[in-house]
């Protein structure tokens, strides 16, 4: 069970984003492995079983992330990440364009919800017609969204309208991608393990778009078959 993380968590992702060298890596491995990366898989773990609880059908799976950066993709930056997350989403080969829920944890701050990681273009095309077709079924997750003040609505949008559609409907017709994302200053909630059932209730704001967008997943991948 998640039993909240220390003050030495908040020290060593400052102390990596200072020292981001494997000299000074290895010297505080140990406080990595214990105060960032076990609270975080205890955390994981904990949201996980509440979210396949919340999904029975769906067949979740939890992801941490490494602290080590690819080799490949350095540009400039140190080995190593200063932030950790872990995701609970489906097993899919293509999972990075399939409904995600998320948390993440940096030196400054904490965030968790629930998007996309890259949405296909297919994906967002099938979402607008959609959304033009059957505007009713979206707006009534919508208005249910609207009276939340937990998460918001992100991620890039088209300067050029895509189509008509409400004005309800519009922020979101008009999106790359999507992520509904909280995001907040690190604050002491972040020490008390309440925090995993702070953050189970609000993903429980979440499952009706994971339902929807993993509906609309499984029609577009069908679609090539038909």
């Amino acid at each position: 069970m998640f039993q909240g993380y220390t003050q030495e968590t908040v020290d060593f992702m400052w102390g990596i984003r200072f020292n981001n060298e494997r000299g000074w890596f290895l010297e505080h491995k140990q406080q990595y492995q214990t105060q960032l990366l076990e609270p975080t898989r205890a955390l994981g773990e904990q949201v996980y079983e509440g979210v396949q609880a919340m999904l029975p059908r769906e067949p979740l799976m939890l992801k941490t992330s490494r602290i080590y950066r690819d080799a490949r993709r350095l540009f400039g930056r140190g080995p190593y990440k200063d932030h950790l997350w872990f995701c609970v989403r489906t097993g899919d080969k293509d999972w990075t364009g399939r409904p995600t829920f998320y948390f993440e944890i940096a030196p400054e701050y904490y965030s968790y919800g629930m998007g996309f990681w890259q949405a296909p273009a297919e994906l967002m095309e099938a979402f607008r017609r959609d959304l033009q077709a059957h505007p009713a079924k979206f707006e009534k997750l919508v208005r249910g969204f609207e009276k939340q003040d937990i998460f918001t609505l992100n991620g890039d949008s088209y300067a050029r309208s895509r189509g008509e559609v409400s004005d309800r409907l519009r922020p979101w017709f008009q999106k790359k991608s999507i992520t509904l994302s909280h995001e907040l200053p690190l604050d002491e909630k972040i020490f008390q393990p309440e925090l995993a059932e702070e953050i189970l209730e609000n993903f429980k704001l979440l499952v009706p778009f994971y339902k929807y967008f993993a509906g609309l997943c499984a029609t577009v991948a069908r679609r090539p078959e038909e």
